[in-house]
């Protein structure tokens, strides 16, 4: 416990400026601790190493942070809470039991030793991912992998953990080792989030402009070099102006927000969702045919005119409905053979669906 305390203390810095960079998934390196402890000791002392450990860091680093309300540190720690039972359980079952001198002596314990492993990283990715479709109606595996680091993060620190508890049977001395690992790890993983929050939109969390632009011209490469198609969609929230101006801009932004994840949840997985600028939405659909681009984007559309937003305003809180958007769309190579033209084309047909009516998609050749 105590080795787990000073670490967070050396990471303390690292850590703050982890979570001031936005409000995203987080894989931080305390389960090098936990799961040691799940190895070590009975699975009750495990789990209040864990809510120590969690405990210590709310009140040292997360505490007043927007992005970490108490709420969720009770769940975070939680899962880690159930992760270290499931690890011992598997100890248990196995008949291999915490981490002692003779251990290596029994054969079947690396198997064991690896089912604990796999337990806790199993556990903890569920949970992760339920309570991702709690918060936000989405559970994928991309989850795992958001933002300032992947899950592979996890599994490094399991295998720290490991070598950690062994370390600590074998030769203690041997544990002070893990600390400089772990600070390397701790900033290169703050390094990567940086990298992604410069390419974030922090208002929606979607790609900014100049990230998407550097997305699709590589795949305009790609499609060049495969002799494939691509779609673009520009799609503009229809008299958003009128949102503003009644409810405010704070409303004007929940809209946004709430827009962002319609079309977050209207496309796959691997296509490019951008905020192009003000209310303009920008959508790259790589390796798809014309008639589901224009698929795509109807039921972009369809889904914005069922938003009901929940919005803050200054007389309290208002409910913003009956929203639109205008969908222009362009396919590489039909639509143009450059970027700017195919750009040109989606816009074109975003303004022809705005000057007849509204609320409709269009789709242009070059």
């Amino acid at each position: 416990m105590t080795l787990a305390l000073v670490q967070a203390e050396l990471s303390r810095r690292v850590e703050r400026v982890r979570r001031w960079i936005g409000d995203v998934p987080h894989v931080n390196v305390t389960s090098v601790w936990t799961f040691a402890g799940a190895l070590l000791l009975p699975a009750w002392l495990a789990a209040a190493l864990a809510v120590t450990v969690y405990t210590h860091l709310w009140l040292r680093i997360w505490s007043g942070m927007v992005h970490r309300p108490l709420h969720r540190v009770v769940f975070s720690a939680s899962m880690i809470v159930l992760s270290c039972y499931a690890a011992s359980a598997v100890l248990s079952a196995t008949g291999a039991g915490r981490l002692s001198h003779d251990w290596a002596e029994r054969s079947g314990n690396g198997a064991a030793l690896a089912g604990a492993a796999l337990a806790f990283a199993l556990v903890n990715a569920g949970l992760a991912l339920l309570g991702s479709w709690a918060v936000t109606g989405r559970s994928t595996a991309s989850v795992l992998f958001a933002v300032d680091g992947d899950y592979g993060l996890e599994l490094a620190t399991l295998c720290l953990g490991g070598l950690v508890a062994a370390a600590y049977v074998f030769q203690p001395c041997l544990v002070a080792f893990v600390f400089m690992p772990l600070f390397a790890m701790h900033r290169a993983v703050l390094a990567r989030g940086l990298e992604l929050a410069a390419a974030t939109d922090q208002k929606t969390g979607l790609l900014n402009a100049a990230a998407w632009h550097n997305m699709a011209a590589a795949e305009l490469g790609r499609a060049r070099r495969d002799n494939s198609a691509f779609g673009l969609l520009m799609v503009d929230l229809d008299h958003f102006k009128r949102v503003n101006d009644t409810y405010g801009h704070l409303a004007g932004d929940a809209v946004l927000i709430a827009v962002a994840t319609a079309i977050r949840a209207e496309v796959r997985d691997y296509d490019s969702v951008g905020r192009f600028g003000g209310e303009e939405f920008s959508v790259l659909l790589p390796g798809i045919s014309e008639t589901d681009v224009v698929a795509t984007a109807e039921r972009i559309r369809h889904r914005v005119t069922t938003l009901s937003v929940e919005a803050p305003t200054e007389l309290g809180r208002a409910t913003i409905e009956s929203l639109s958007a205008s969908i222009g769309v362009a396919v590489y190579p039909h639509g143009g053979g450059d970027l700017e033209k195919l750009l040109l084309t989606a816009d074109t047909a975003l303004y022809k669906a705005k000057n007849t009516g509204r609320n409709k998609v269009v789709s242009l050749a070059a």
